[in-house]
């Protein structure tokens, strides 16, 4: 089991709020492992990566995959959908995440395979996340389901 912890941050009107954030790891192109501090957001369907940490993993800006995602606001922000290997605790496997092609965002952690690999429990009273691995998909199942698919 993976226990993260609630960051304590200033809220609104300067009243101390706690969140919670992970403490997760994304390989870039060189096979570097990059920390990174994202909200764990239950109501996000995707990771949400800020343009620095796309470009400090290797991703390459590809103008005709630009899409516009939205969230609480009207306002859409241009991503680019990528996979990247992501690592949890000691768990490995890959993800799709939306490259922000801006810093104007926070990095937030999402449900899209994430929630499908782990069990995710928010303990508001202790001010904890857990996550317990169910492992539904990993690095090796996607890759051998790409080559299969490539054979077809």
């Amino acid at each position: 089991m993976v226990v993260f912890k609630y960051r304590k941050e200033t809220g609104r009107k300067g009243t101390s709020i706690f969140r919670p954030v992970a403490d997760i790891e994304f390989k870039s192109f060189t096979g570097e492992w990059i920390e990174c501090h994202p909200y764990i957001d239950s109501g996000a369907d995707v990771t949400l990566l800020p343009l620095s940490l796309g470009k400090l993993l290797g991703l390459e800006i590809e103008k005709n995959k630009i899409e516009e995602l939205y969230g609480l606001g009207r306002q859409g922000i241009p991503v680019i959908f990528k996979t990247v290997e992501v690592k949890i605790g000691e768990h490995k496997f890959e993800t799709e995440v939306a490259w922000a092609l801006s810093e104007e965002v926070v990095p937030l952690l999402g449900r899209i395979d994430i929630f499908d690999n782990f069990y995710v429990s928010f303990k508001q009273d202790k001010r904890t996340i857990e996550l317990e691995w169910v492992r539904k998909r990993s690095s090796d199942d996607l890759s051998k389901n790409r080559q299969a698919k490539t054979k077809s």
